[in-house]
C-alpha cells in the first residue's frame, strides 16, 4: 500500500478527515485572536503543508491546504527521491529558522517539524534498500474521492472530484493513468534489485478479495452524491482498476514473499514512527508481565460477574463467551450505542471526569468498503486545519458476515451489551472524539494538530479514557474493559513476536482467539494488522498508555491533595498531540506549578 512506500503521510493516511478549507488555526474559546506563538509556528508549519501538497495532494487537502481538491498523488518513478529532496530543503528551512527563534513553544513546534523530516527520509530510505514498490491502487483511489465525497463539504466542491477521477484515469493530459504508474513503479524495482521483498502473500490476497469493495464502492458514493457527470469518467477508471487487479494477480502475487517478517531495520523503524521509542524484545518483556497482571484481575472480575447473571462457570474466558451470546440485532446497534454514550456523558459529568462540550457527538454505521479499508470500529477525525465547526465520527464497521449468515466472518465483540461501555470510551467520549475536538475548539498549533500525531500519543489517551471510565461501569463492562486491557498487552507482544519471527500467524490467531476471547473474524483482523496492514501499530496503544499513565503518577506524587483530575485530563487534552517527552515536559513546567499551592481541589 502506499503508506508503505511513503512514509511521510503514513501518520494521516489512516486518518479519512474531511476537506480542504484555510491552512491556519481555529481561534481558543473567548479569544480575541490566536495567540502570537501559534501564529508563527503555524507560518512554519507551512514549508512541511507545501510538501504535502506536492506529493500527497489528497492528504493534504484532507488536512486543509487550498486549491486541491482536483489533484492526485503523481507516482512518477523518482517519486521516493524527488520527495526526500524536497523534504531535505523544507528541513534546511526549518533549521534556519529555529537557529533564529526565541519563543520556546515555537522552538518545540520546530523540532517536531525537523524530526518529522529526518524521520520521513529515514522511513523513505529503508523502503527503498529492502522492498518492492507495491501499491494497493483501489484503495488509494477509493480514499481520494471520500475525501471529497463528505457530507459536511459544499455540494460545489463535491464537483471537483470529476477532476480527480479524470487525474487518477489519465483522462485530462497531466498524467498517465495511476494504474500504469504505479505497474511502472514496481516494474522499475524489479529491474533495480533482484534481491527486494515483494509485498507479503497474505496482504496482496486480502488486497485482492478487498478491490471489487473499493471500485464499488467509490460508484456507490457518487451515485448518491449530487455531483454530475461522473458516470463516463468514473466507469473508464473502474475498468483500469479492474485490469490493475488482474495484473496483480499475474504479475504481483507471484513475487509476494511467504513469511511475513519484515527486515529488522524496517520494523524497528517502524516502531520509531508510530511513537514507540522501545526495543521491542525489552517491550515484549514488559508487555508479558502486564498481560498477566491483567489476567488475575479478570480471574478475581469474572465469578463475581458469573453470579450476577447466573452463569455455570467462574473462568473469565467462559464468562465473556456467554456475555457475548445476548447480541444486538442488525437495526439495535447504532440506537444502543447512541443511548450508551449518553449514560457514559452523565457519568463523565457526575464524576467530574473531563470537561464536555454542550453539543452530541456523531455515530455512524460505515459502508462495505469503509469497513474493508478499516474493519474494526474507529474514530474518523474531523478536518484539524482550518475548520469551521466540523467534528469527528465514531464509525461501526458493517458486520457484513452476520448479514449473511457466514459465521467464519462474523466479529460478535462490539455488539453485545458489556462491550459497548468500553468501546465507546475509547472511540467517542471521553476518548478520541474528545481528543481531536477538544484541538478544535480550543485551538492549538497546525504542528501539534497535525505533525506530532503518532499512533502512541494518540491511542495512549483512548486506552486511558477506558481506564478512567472502568469504576463507574457495571460489573460486565468491567470484565471487557480489562478484556481489551488484555488485548492491549497481547498486541505489545505478539506483534514483536510475529514480525521477528518468534511465532506464527496462525499460532497468534489461535492464541488471540482462546485467551484473548476474541471472534475468529477479529482475530484474523488482528494478525493481518500485525503481519501487514500496519507492522508496529498495534504496539502503540500499551505504550501510549503506560507514559501517559507515568505522567499522570508523577503529578499526583508532587501534588498530592492538590491533585484535581478533571483539571489534569483537560490539560493533557489542551496539548493537543504532543509526543510524550513534551507531554511529560509540559505537566512538569506548566501544570504542576499552576496546581500548587492553592485551593485547585475544593468542591471535587
Amino acid at each position: 500500500m502506499l503508506t508503505k512506500v511513503v512514509l511521510l503521510i503514513l501518520a494521516i493516511a489512516f486518518l479519512p478527515l474531511v476537506a480542504a478549507a484555510r491552512a491556519e488555526t481555529p481561534k481558543r474559546d473567548g479569544a480575541d485572536e490566536t495567540p502570537s506563538w501559534i501564529q508563527e509556528s503555524n507560518k512554519n508549519a507551512q514549508i512541511l503543508l507545501k510538501v504535502f501538497a506536492d506529493f500527497a495532494p489528497e492528504q493534504a487537502g484532507q488536512l486543509g491546504v487550498d486549491g486541491l481538491d482536483e489533484m492526485r498523488t503523481d507516482l512518477t518513478p523518482n517519486y521516493i527521491q524527488a520527495m526526500n529532496a524536497a523534504l531535505s530543503r523544507a528541513e534546511d528551512e526549518l533549521k534556519a529558522r529555529l537557529a533564529k527563534t526565541t519563543q520556546p513553544e515555537v522552538k518545540e513546534d520546530l523540532e517536531i517539524l525537523i524530526k518529522t523530516c529526518d524521520d520521513s527520509i529515514e522511513g523513505n530510505n529503508l523502503q527503498y534498500k529492502y522492498m518492492l514498490n507495491y501499491v494497493n491502487v483501489p484503495r488509494l483511489v477509493f480514499f481520494g474521492i471520500r475525501a471529497l465525497m463528505d457530507p459536511q463539504i459544499p455540494p460545489e466542491r463535491q464537483q471537483a472530484v470529476v477532476k480527480r477521477i479524470e487525474a487518477y484515469g489519465g483522462e485530462n493530459g497531466n498524467w498517465q493513468p495511476i494504474t500504469v504508474q504505479a505497474k511502472i513503479l514496481f516494474g522499475q524495482d524489479l529491474r533495480r534489485d533482484e534481491n527486494l521483498l515483494g509485498p507479503y502473500k497474505g496482504e496482496v490476497e486480502q488486497d485482492l478479495e478487498d478491490a471489487r469493495k473499493f471500485i464499488d464502492g467509490g460508484k456507490a458514493l457518487l451515485a448518491k452524491s449530487q455531483v454530475k457527470g461522473w458516470e463516463i469518467p468514473y466507469g473508464k477508471l473502474a475498468g483500469q482498476l479492474d485490469d490493475y487487479v488482474k495484473w496483480v494477480r499475474k504479475d504481483v502475487l507471484p513475487h509476494a514473499r511467504e513469511s511475513n517478517l519484515l527486515p529488522e531495520p524496517i520494523y524497528t523503524n517502524n516502531l520509531h514512527q508510530l511513537g514507540v521509542d522501545m526495543d521491542p524484545r525489552a517491550l515484549m518483556q514488559e508487555a508479558l508481565f502486564s498481560y498477566s497482571e491483567i489476567q488475575h484481575q479478570m480471574d478475581a472480575l469474572a465469578p463475581l460477574v458469573a453470579k450476577e447473571k447466573g452463569f455455570e462457570s467462574t473462568d473469565y474466558r467462559n464468562v465473556i463467551r456467554q456475555l457475548k451470546k445476548d447480541q444486538l440485532t442488525a437495526d439495535d446497534i447504532l440506537p444502543f450505542y447512541k443511548k450508551r454514550l449518553a449514560q457514559i456523558e452523565e457519568i463523565i459529568r457526575r464524576e467530574h471526569i473531563v470537561t464536555l462540550p454542550d453539543r452530541e457527538m456523531v455515530i455512524r454505521m460505515g459502508s462495505a468498503a469503509e469497513t474493508a479499508a478499516i474493519p474494526a470500529p474507529h474514530m474518523q477525525p474531523p478536518r484539524l486545519i482550518g475548520n469551521t465547526g466540523q467534528y469527528g465520527e465514531f464509525v461501526l464497521p458493517a458486520n457484513e458476515g452476520a448479514a449473511a449468515g457466514d459465521n467464519s466472518q462474523r466479529m460478535d465483540d462490539d455488539t453485545f451489551d458489556a462491550a459497548a461501555w468500553t468501546l465507546t470510551a475509547h472511540e467517542g467520549r471521553p476518548g478520541h472524539e474528545l481528543q481531536f475536538a477538544s484541538m478544535i475548539e480550543h485551538g492549538v498549533s497546525i504542528t501539534r494538530a497535525v505533525f506530532a500525531f503518532n499512533s502512541a500519543n494518540v491511542e495512549g489517551w483512548a486506552l486511558y479514557a477506558e481506564a478512567e471510565m472502568q469504576p463507574y461501569e457495571p460489573l460486565d463492562g468491567q470484565l471487557i474493559t480489562l478484556q481489551n486491557r488484555l488485548l492491549r498487552a497481547a498486541r505489545a507482544f505478539l506483534d514483536p513476536m510475529l514480525n521477528l519471527g518468534m511465532i506464527k500467524p496462525a499460532e497468534a490467531l489461535e492464541f488471540l482467539q482462546k485467551e484473548v476471547v476474541l471472534s475468529p473474524a477479529f482475530a484474523k483482523e488482528e494478525v493481518d494488522r500485525f503481519t501487514f496492514r500496519a507492522p508496529g501499530q498495534a504496539t502503540s496503544y500499551y505504550y501510549g498508555y503506560h507514559n501517559l499513565m507515568e505522567i499522570r503518577g508523577e503529578a499526583q506524587v508532587k501534588l498530592g491533595d492538590e491533585f484535581n483530575r478533571q483539571k489534569f485530563n483537560d490539560f493533557v487534552l489542551s496539548q493537543g498531540l504532543l509526543p510524550p517527552d513534551l507531554l511529560k515536559k509540559a505537566v512538569e513546567t506548566e501544570f504542576i506549578p499552576s496546581q500548587s499551592g492553592g485551593d485547585v481541589a475544593a468542591g471535587m
